[in-house]
C-alpha cells in the first residue's frame, strides 16, 4: 500500500486548505482511511477517518464543524477540506490506513492502529 499526501501550505487564520491522499496497492476491501496530525512537541492525533464499507466518519472534537473528510473511490483519493483554520491547526498532516474487517465498519482513528502511513505535508496557520 502506498499513500501520497499533498496540499499543505501556509495560510492565514480563518483561511482554507484542502489536503489530498492518493492511495494505491490495496488488496483488501476492508480498511479505514484517515487524516492525522502532529504538532511540534505533541503526540500524533487522529483528525478524521472514514470507513471503507459504509462511509462511517469520525472527527476529532477540535475540528468538528470546520473540517470535512471525503473520498473519491474512482480516483482512490481521500480529501480533507479544512475551513476556518486556526493557529492551533498548525502541524504536519499524514494520511494513514488501518486494515481489518472491523475497522472497515468502525474506524478507530487511533494512530497506534494504523498499518500504513503517507509522508507528511506541513500545514502552517499564521498571520
Amino acid at each position: 500500500v502506498q499513500l501520497q499526501a499533498s496540499g499543505g501550505g501556509l495560510v492565514q487564520p480563518g483561511g482554507s486548505l484542502r489536503l489530498s491522499c492518493a492511495a494505491s496497492g490495496f488488496t483488501s476491501d476492508y480498511y479505514a482511511i484517515g487524516w492525522f496530525r502532529q504538532a511540534p512537541g505533541k503526540e500524533r492525533e487522529g483528525v478524521s477517518c472514514i470507513s471503507s464499507s459504509d462511509g462511517r466518519i469520525l472527527y476529532a472534537h477540535s475540528v468538528k464543524g470546520r473540517f470535512t473528510i471525503s473520498r473519491d473511490n474512482a480516483k482512490n483519493t481521500v480529501y480533507l477540506q479544512m475551513n476556518s483554520l486556526k493557529p492551533e491547526d498548525t502541524a504536519v498532516y499524514y494520511c494513514a490506513v488501518e486494515t481489518s474487517k472491523y475497522y472497515s465498519k468502525y474506524p478507530s482513528c487511533d494512530p497506534q492502529s494504523q498499518n500504513f502511513w503517507s509522508q507528511g505535508t506541513q500545514v502552517t496557520v499564521s498571520s
